[in-house]
């Protein structure tokens, strides 16, 4: 006899990550530091070097438990948005808070969630995993439709989420619209605000307000992107204080480990690096986009690191850059497999990519 697993669970379909430098250097007999890695919007730059010292600090301490509460973090996140200890939750990630949501706010088989068609996969893969029924608004060409999503706003819903910018599209909700439905959401749901790429948006969108004007609105930050500790996991949320204790009462003891919070809280207060990476990633967006226009390559302009191409067929493109030294994202788990997302890097890996795409492409006539 074999133990049944949960239905949910069985019927899964995993999240795809971008793929490993050292797993494309294997398959394919490549040098891992020729490698440019363009899939997951990584920062180019690498971590703070604040946050890199903070860890070997204190590498000496890593037999003890780090802090559980976080105290430190959430009392310096909440200081740098004008709030309270009571109001920050932090997660491994802000994936992490994503599940602290369905957790504290669902139960199986009740209610709705929404989302657009072409958000992060998480979304629908946590409603699935938790037995929601998942409902994605259709977009308008590649962009939240927020009066779709006002029309489904019925009793039963539990959570909606709204990212902006948004992945896979790279396209981010104007402040007037994001701020008009904030204002109308009715009581009862959720409202679930995906901010992971908000630095890089020269006019973010007033939502550090709406927690503090208790609005039932969840804020999810993270420090993978602009600060560079992908690989550490951290993240955080931003909710009104019971808001905020019913999350806390979902996650798992020492869910962030004291290396993550030590880097966290460094690269919290190196401004300077984030300006360079914001001012690094702006201009490779500018080189980008001219490229693809130079190329007459369709795509979709891009609001945070990453930009949305369409190539053909995005999986034998991907596939053949690879063998070129360039990793990309395949979109087809998105649904839409005629289209790559590339990542903003380095101006080596920018050139790079200049190099080898047209290549590909051409071949592929």
């Amino acid at each position: 006899m074999n133990p049944l697993p949960n239905p949910y669970v069985a019927e899964l379909d995993p999240y795809e990550p971008g793929r490993p430098i050292a797993d494309v250097a294997r398959e394919h007999g490549l040098d891992p530091g020729q490698i440019a890695k363009l899939a997951s919007n990584e920062n180019p730059l690498g971590a703070s070097p604040k946050a890199l010292q903070a860890i070997r600090d204190g590498l000496g301490h890593t037999h003890l438990y780090p802090d559980g509460a976080g105290l430190a973090l959430r009392d310096a996140i909440a200081q740098k948005h004008g709030l309270t200890r009571d109001h920050v939750v932090l997660g491994c990630g802000s994936n992490e808070i994503i599940e602290f949501c369905y957790h504290a706010f669902t139960q199986p088989g009740k209610g709705r969630v929404l989302a657009s068609a072409y958000a992060f996969a998480v979304y629908g893969l946590m409603a699935r995993l938790f037995g929601i029924p998942f409902e994605e608004v259709p977009d308008r060409d590649f962009h939240h439709d927020l009066a779709g999503f006002s029309a489904r706003l019925r009793d039963d819903v539990r959570l909606v989420f709204l990212a902006s910018p948004n992945n896979p599209t790279g396209t981010r909700i104007p402040n007037a619209e994001l701020t008009a439905f904030v204002q109308k959401f009715p009581a009862g749901p959720l409202l679930v605000l995906d901010e992971a790429y908000y630095e890089f948006i020269p006019e973010p969108p007033p939502s550090v307000q709406w927690v503090k004007e208790g609005r039932p609105v969840v804020v999810l930050r993270t420090f993978s992107k602009v600060q560079g500790l992908a690989g550490l996991r951290i993240g955080y949320g931003l909710a009104r204080p019971d808001i905020a204790a019913v999350l806390q009462k979902s996650r798992q003891p020492f869910n962030t480990s004291a290396p993550a919070q030590a880097a966290a809280l460094a690269a919290l207060a190196d401004t300077e690096h984030v300006r360079r990476t914001v001012e690094l990633t702006l201009a490779g967006l500018d080189r980008l986009h001219t490229f693809l226009k130079q190329r007459n390559l369709r795509f979709v302009p891009g609001t945070a690191n990453f930009v949305m191409v369409e190539v053909g067929d995005g999986d034998a493109v991907f596939r053949e850059l690879q063998k070129r030294g360039l990793i990309v994202r395949p979109l087809r788990s998105y649904r839409l497999p005629g289209w790559i997302r590339i990542s903003i890097g380095t101006p080596d890996q920018m050139k790079k990519l200049e190099e080898i795409l047209p290549q590909v492409l051409a071949a592929r006539k």
